[in-house]
């Protein structure tokens, strides 16, 4: 069972390579403010346009850096059973605790195929390594039931954790019913963690965090807190670090010649815009992700200006950390050259 508070970490780059002493200092700055785990190569790390070479030396990287300090998970999923179950294979040579399965995207199994044809095959070839299935049917048009998942849990003795960001309270609720109270259910929405967390009926044990990259002791006391049942003061924490979690997805509307348009800037792009603007190891994002607008790159800067007004402390752990003045590089145009497309 694996529970706490996990960082979906960023994979920094610099011209188009990884940099990997950029990935160890955050990693180092995730560790040192109390973050559980560490989950290497999910989506906000990136996974999609890494190189096969470049995901086993991220996974490695990490691994390195938290063991005997923290869970490493890696990512390991796809839509491609053969390519789950090698990359499954390198993060346990590579010493990582567990592996993320998120659902086949694209080419759409039903939840049975799902658990047959994907999660029992890897199941049973790495029995050692606890799995976890991801289910995100927003971003992968599939998914398995919380049946399914009950299933695989009187099956299989490492498959006891699920990632949950369907958005769906009653698709929580009845995993949860499934699957037992031992069962462990991790939020995969930032949001809806304190919720997941304090539903009864859900009971969730903690947070995939992607707002974390950026305020890991916040995430780490809020999971701590709720899990001690002191609300109060969990509570109080969400709602300093709420403003972050608006930057997982930053729409806007966008004038074009033809009309005006919605634009969604979708995760990492805002969250990596925003390290980079605080002078965090960051880099851009690969294509074909880009760059924000001028009005979702204003919405950036006001979030984190709001954050940094009511509630210094939310950042105060990266200022101590990176070394940098936080208002400084929030109020110096110099810093946001580059960071947004010059015209739609």
């Amino acid at each position: 069972m694996i529970t706490g508070s996990f960082t979906a970490l960023i994979t920094p780059f610099k011209k188009n390579a990884v940099d990997y002493e950029g990935l160890g200092k955050l990693a180092d700055f995730q560790i040192e403010n109390g973050i559980s785990g560490i989950l290497a190569v999910g989506t906000t790390g990136e996974s999609p346009t890494l190189a096969w070479d470049e995901h086993i030396s991220v996974v490695e990287s990490v691994a390195l850096k938290t063991k005997n300090k923290c869970v490493c998970i890696a990512g390991a999923g796809s839509n491609n059973t053969i390519e789950s179950i090698e990359a499954t294979k390198h993060a346990v040579d590579l010493g990582a605790d567990a592996v993320l399965l998120v659902d086949p995207y694209y080419n759409g199994p039903s939840s049975l195929e799902i658990r047959r044809e994907y999660i029992e095959p890897i199941a049973e070839t790495f029995p050692g390594i606890q799995l976890i299935p991801y289910i995100i049917p927003g971003r992968t048009g599939a998914q398995m039931l919380p049946e399914e998942l009950a299933i695989l849990s009187e099956k299989y003795d490492n498959v006891n954790t699920v990632k949950e960001a369907t958005g769906s309270i009653d698709n929580m609720k009845r995993t949860r019913k499934c699957c037992g109270p031992d069962y462990s259910i991790l939020s995969g929405d930032d949001p809806m963690t304190l919720q997941m967390m304090t539903d009864p009926e859900i009971k969730a044990s903690g947070v995939i965090s992607v707002a974390s990259n950026i305020a890991p002791k916040a995430v780490a006391d809020i999971v701590r807190l709720l899990q001690e049942d002191k609300q109060t003061e969990a509570r109080a924490i969400v709602d300093a670090v709420e403003p972050l979690f608006q930057l997982v997805t930053v729409k806007t509307m966008e004038k074009t010649p033809y009309g005006e348009i919605a634009c969604k800037a979708r995760n990492p792009l805002a969250i990596k815009t925003l390290m980079s603007i605080l002078g965090m190891p960051a880099g851009p994002c690969r294509r074909p992700l880009g760059k924000m607008t001028k009005n979702g790159l204003n919405k950036v800067l006001e979030v984190a200006r709001t954050v940094q007004s009511a509630h210094p402390q939310i950042f105060q752990p990266a200022a101590d950390f990176f070394n940098i003045d936080i208002e400084e590089r929030l109020n110096n145009p110099v810093y946001l050259e580059g960071l947004c497309y010059d015209h739609y």
